[in-house]
């Protein structure tokens, strides 16, 4: 069974930063793509960034040149490093694993993590 564990989220002021951090697990093998998406009350959850094989990423325009993704596959870990918060980015912040490879077999669908919360004060 293939789990995501995030940790990290909390209250920051505006203009503070946070670390995200999501480890997977589950006897994986590998993992096509980590991201973290994110969902405001009352809006639709929202791609906040990705990464793909390691090396391609890809981010909102929202958070281009304040957030940077990360990953470390020896440890199926994703991070999300945000700076320079503001308010707006208030949310509950989702991870996910696409296209996993266990020992159990591949897996086409999206694994999502339980949700951390950010909450940004100004």
């Amino acid at each position: 069974q293939v789990q995501l564990v995030e940790s990290g989220g909390g209250l920051v002021q505006a203009g503070g930063s946070l670390r995200l951090s999501c480890a997977a697990s589950g006897n994986i093998l590998s993992i096509d793509t980590m991201g973290w998406y994110r969902q405001a009350p009352g809006k639709q959850r929202e791609l906040v960034a990705r990464n793909t094989g390691g090396a391609v990423t890809n981010y909102a325009d929202s958070v281009k040149c304040r957030f940077t993704i990360a990953r470390d596959n020896t440890k199926n870990t994703v991070y999300l490093q945000m700076n320079s918060l503001k308010p707006e980015d208030k949310a509950v912040y989702y991870c996910y694993a696409l296209g996993v490879r266990s020992s159990g077999g591949f897996y086409s669908n999206n694994f999502w993590g339980q949700g951390t919360q950010v909450t940004v004060s100004s």
